[in-house]
């Protein structure tokens, strides 16, 4: 960790010290979004390396943030965060406010990575808004040199939402095509549907219930209805 000093004696710059190096909060940010495993924060973080990640998290332990628990039925290994981080959700819920209200919204969605989007829509994605059945919906982005350019989000009651990126075999109920801008524009709430709909950024076909409903069963940021958002 940097010692560096910042030359002057203050709460707000220890704190900074202490929280400086990189990817520190996004780690915390996706720990409180309840990932507790290696991987799971690895894909939810995304652009981070398993090496990186390791060095970070065994960082965060040593300063009092996190701790490491090993299951010694299994070996599963989970980590969660201390007292001492959550301490922290007030001042990361501000944080989050003020960039919702003053950080552009071109500039809020220009670096998010399609993995990285797609693997929180799959866990957030409000299923009580859908109907009630086995579903398989399609995601195909328009955007150049992507690894994947086409998801398909598998969804059924009572089970975990699955996510492909090949052909499952299945049919699909409802086809939807987009980049990933106009994507992370709703769900960060910096758009909306309809508005990507009008603006020729969102194509969707199939099902008529889904594609109606899709505002409302999409997820979409919890800092959405905040007075005074930047809205693209």
């Amino acid at each position: 960790m940097s010692k560096r000093p910042y030359g002057m004696i203050c709460p707000i710059t220890l704190a900074c010290d202490l929280l400086e190096p990189r990817w520190t909060i996004p780690i915390l940010t996706e720990m409180w979004s309840g990932s507790r495993r290696f991987n799971d924060i690895r894909r939810g973080v995304g652009s981070i390396s398993t090496a990186l990640l390791s060095k970070r998290l065994k960082e965060m332990q040593e300063t009092g943030l996190i701790k490491r628990v090993k299951d010694s039925a299994n070996g599963d290994v989970n980590y969660f965060r201390t007292e001492m981080a959550i301490e922290l959700e007030p001042a990361l819920n501000s944080l989050a406010v003020w960039a919702q209200r003053h950080v552009d919204a071109r500039i809020a969605v220009c670096d998010t990575k399609l993995p990285v989007l797609m693997w929180k829509l799959r866990r957030a994605v409000v299923v009580e808004r859908l109907p009630q059945r086995r579903l398989t919906i399609r995601f195909q982005f328009s955007d150049p040199n992507l690894e994947f350019d086409t998801y398909w989000l598998l969804v059924r009651p009572g089970s975990d939402n699955e996510l492909c990126t090949e052909v499952p075999g299945i049919d699909v109920d409802l086809f939807v095509e987009t980049s990933l801008a106009s994507l992370t524009s709703i769900l960060l709430a910096r758009s909306s549907v309809s508005k990507e709909v009008s603006r020729g950024q969102l194509y969707v076909s199939g099902d008529a219930t889904l594609a109606k409903t899709m505002d409302k069963w999409l997820p979409q940021s919890s800092y959405g209805d905040i007075d005074g958002i930047a809205t693209s």
